[in-house]
């Protein structure tokens, strides 16, 4: 599907005299100071300003562990990183939650998109595991960097892949639209704002997190009794129980941290 940027167009467009250009020659009469005098010395080009971010959900059968997802809904992958190795084989890092792991494990043996799985490391409520990508699968990180985007955020939810991600200009963007669009991967846009909005969101949660603490207060989880349980938290925004269970420690972690970092 095409994206409609029209609601972020005008917001986002960067002036195309300060985009890339280059810095004028100092002289000894009007060296800069600070922050500009280190980029002119280094030659270092920023692209820290303005951008888009974008809250997308990715879909396509031949998608990196798109068939263990269909299978495993009861755990949340979440990568860790990417790598490559000999023979230009790619690896990549997961830590996945939940308590269904013979399930998991079960899916992954059988993936046509993975190859090699091991467990690397197992934890009370997650496991970690290294799974390297097994050829014809498609994937969307390596896309996401050669336009110059980073990923901020990547899970996995009932529709596939939800990831948050920033792209320096809304030409970035659309250009990872047509990559996907052309592979037939579904891309679905939740959200997309300014980058250096200036509505920063809660101190420092993602949007996911935001939106999960908001409908758990509006909806009673945290009252005494609760109004509403996990479970139904996890069908009210669409993924699973295990997602909903550390997303709200994560949130309640980061909460803590800033709050009390402050006293």
């Amino acid at each position: 599907m095409s994206i409609d940027l029209s609601d972020v167009e005008s917001a986002a467009r960067t002036d195309p005299d300060a985009e890339g250009a280059e810095a004028p020659a100092e002289t000894d009469a009007e060296a800069p100071t600070g922050d500009a005098a280190d980029v002119d010395r280094t030659g270092v080009r920023s692209e820290a300003d303005g951008g888009i971010v974008a809250q997308l959900r990715l879909d396509h059968a031949d998608l990196f562990l798109r068939p263990t997802l269909r299978r495993a809904t009861d755990v949340t992958v979440e990568p860790d990183y990417w790598t490559t190795v000999e023979n230009d084989r790619t690896v990549v890092f997961l830590t996945v939650y939940g308590a269904e792991f013979d399930a998991f494990e079960a899916a992954l043996e059988a993936d046509p998109t993975a190859a090699d799985p091991v467990l690397v490391d197992r934890y009370t409520d997650r496991r970690v595991y290294r799974v390297a990508v097994a050829d014809r699968t498609l994937t969307f990180v390596e896309q996401t960097a050669a336009v110059g985007g980073r990923v901020l955020e990547m899970t996995s939810c009932r529709a596939g892949w939800c990831v948050q991600l920033r792209f320096p200009s809304r030409d970035d963007l659309v250009s990872f639209n047509e990559y996907c669009r052309e592979r037939g991967i579904s891309l679905t846009v939740d959200h997309l704002r300014v980058s250096d909005d200036e509505d920063d969101g809660v101190v420092a949660l993602t949007e996911k997190q935001q939106e999960l603490l908001a409908v758990a207060h509006e909806e009673g989880y945290f009252d005494v009794p609760r109004g509403i349980s996990q479970d139904e938290l996890a069908d009210r925004l669409g993924v699973s129980k295990s997602a909903i269970s550390q997303r709200l420690r994560r949130a309640i972690g980061e909460l803590c941290e800033s709050t009390l970092s402050r006293r």
